[in-house]
């Protein structure tokens, strides 16, 4: 599959946090092609601030591997991670993030700038399906307003 596609599986997970009434964030982790893990905001839900996509989404991966480490994974996520996340896939080795939107508000790079806040053999590609990442973001906010 391309990355288009499992970015697709990663709006589908932010679809049922936007239907849910959570900020629409989803996450998908691959492994050796294959979906290991999946995740959506649920920081409503749990009543738990922590509660991120990717959070949820490492969680899952390590508990299906039996690891701490993911070098040789990739996550996918429809949001640029905040520093939070950033934190928890750095100690991961999560050997690849691939992220649609850009977060301008709370993103890493309003931090970080172009210093990257992950592991130094971890790769990063950004803007896979972006426009379809921010609208269902846009589209969440307008109805809220």
């Amino acid at each position: 599959m391309t990355d288009e596609q499992y970015m697709q599986q990663a709006l589908n997970e932010a679809q049922k946090a936007f239907d849910a009434g959570e900020v629409p964030v989803g996450a998908i982790i691959v492994m050796n092609d294959k979906v290991i893990a999946r995740a959506h905001n649920q920081v409503e839900l749990l009543n738990d601030s922590t509660a991120h996509a990717e959070i949820l989404a490492l969680t899952t991966a390590f508990n299906f591997l039996g690891s701490k480490y993911l070098p040789k994974a990739t996550l996918y996520v429809t949001l640029e991670p905040c520093l939070m996340c950033c934190g928890a896939l750095y100690w991961s080795k999560m050997g690849r993030i691939v992220y649609g939107a850009n977060d301008e508000k709370n993103g890493y790079k309003k931090t970080t700038g172009d210093k990257s806040p992950f592991h130094p053999k971890t790769e990063v590609l950004n803007g896979i399906l972006k426009e379809d990442c921010a609208g269902l973001m846009k589209d969440f906010f307008k109805a809220r307003r």
